[in-house]
């Protein structure tokens, strides 16, 4: 049985620290004995080079020469392209190569799919497959809704970012309806929070009115300087700064996610129901 579960991190607006989650949940999933992938899925290489890949454009087999194999039909490349960091995750990296597949993608036939052929053959081989989205609605970001069960949505608690949450969820809800009916909202993540501002604690506390409606995490992830240090040092915020506050909320986050999954699992909701 498939039991993988693939997410997507995602969010038009860049800098809401999409990046810093990918890896800082899927290091904590694998440290609690998960085999986890994290898939660049942005012409930028943010989670790449914060694994500590720092010239990219330089590897020869990227998600891109993977999604390229599925458009020419053609075998995917040995290994698929797959690398192994130090922290016990695998890691599907991207280069700027992907910045013009996603221009061709917009001329090929059933376009929405190709990200989901390149990962479908992985899913037996992991427990977890999370994807670090471009800031952008585009074609690449559609692929990664295309291929996930669920979807992660990081926002900083600021007039800018909530904002665009609106043009999120309607792209999710096309998705949806065109696309992958199955796809979920597990939440939004609220992060680089820092609650002594008023205007903060405004944001918060209006998202979390909305609850009824689009579930927001418990968990807040602060703002840190340690955190933003993480993508030149190639490793994640349990390396550089173990005992940190945003080390411990990325621990409690883990915890979160893996409760609300078991108490979405239909089994869970069954024994509820006996209950």
């Amino acid at each position: 049985m498939d039991r993988c579960k693939v997410t997507a991190i995602a969010n038009q607006k860049g800098g809401v620290g999409k990046t810093v989650s990918t890896i800082s949940l899927g290091i904590g999933f694998a440290a609690a004995g998960e085999k986890v992938l994290l898939v660049d899925a942005d012409p930028q290489a943010s989670l790449t080079v914060s694994l500590g890949i720092k010239s990219p454009d330089e590897l020869d087999t990227t998600i891109s020469t993977a999604m390229e194999a599925v458009i020419a039909e053609k075998p995917p490349p040995d290994g698929n392209g797959i690398i192994h960091h130090a922290e016990g995750v695998d890691l599907l990296p991207a280069n700027i190569e992907l910045s013009a597949l996603e221009v061709n993608l917009t001329s090929i036939m059933s376009r929405e799919y190709v990200l989901q052929e390149v990962l479908e053959p992985l899913r037996s081989r992991y427990d977890r497959i999370l994807i670090d989205c471009m800031p952008s609605l585009g074609m690449m970001t559609i692929n990664a809704l295309g291929a996930a069960d669920s979807v992660i949505v990081p926002s900083q608690p600021n007039y800018l970012s909530t904002k665009g949450l609106s043009l999120l969820m309607g792209t999710i809800a096309r998705v949806r309806r065109q696309i992958n009916p199955g796809l979920k909202i597990d939440g939004v993540l609220l992060t680089m929070v820092d609650n002594r501002t008023n205007n903060a604690k405004a944001v918060i506390a209006s998202l979390r009115q909305t609850g009824e409606y689009l579930r927001v995490f418990d968990t807040e992830i602060p703002y840190s300087v340690r955190a933003a240090e993480t993508s030149s040092e190639g490793k994640s915020i349990f390396a550089h700064d173990r005992n940190g506050k945003v080390a411990a909320a990325y621990r409690k986050l883990v915890e979160e996610v893996t409760e609300y999954e078991h108490s979405q699992s239909p089994r869970s909701r069954s024994e509820n129901r006996i209950r």
